[in-house]
């Protein structure tokens, strides 16, 4: 499966949206269940408020396709951390481009 670039925000131990958050690259497994962020494995689960959990540390993380708006946190506006293999495409996301793999939707 190929890298697909999203707003990723740590929600364990911060208040709603008040957690560090990312622009970055993830990688899915070809069934959607786990994904690979910052040499993480983060599996899909529900908890409050989150999406994800890493499977090692218990921390709970929302991940997101990113919106051209910027309103990527989920109650509220965030700034999250761009990283720099993913700040070109990120950018002419928001200047107008599909995403890389979601060219076709």
């Amino acid at each position: 499966m190929p890298d697909r670039i999203m707003y990723v925000q740590l929600k364990t131990g911060h208040p709603t949206d008040a957690g560090p958050a990312w622009i970055s690259r993830v990688r899915f497994t070809k069934t959607w269940r786990t994904a690979s962020f910052h040499g993480r494995a983060l599996a899909r689960e529900q908890g409050i408020d989150a999406n994800f959990r890493d499977v090692e540390t218990d921390e709970w993380f929302w991940l997101s396709g990113p919106k051209r708006d910027r309103t990527d946190a989920r109650y509220g506006r965030g700034a999250p951390t761009v990283d720099e293999d993913a700040r070109a495409d990120y950018e002419a996301f928001l200047d107008g481009a599909p995403l890389p793999g979601r060219e076709h939707g």
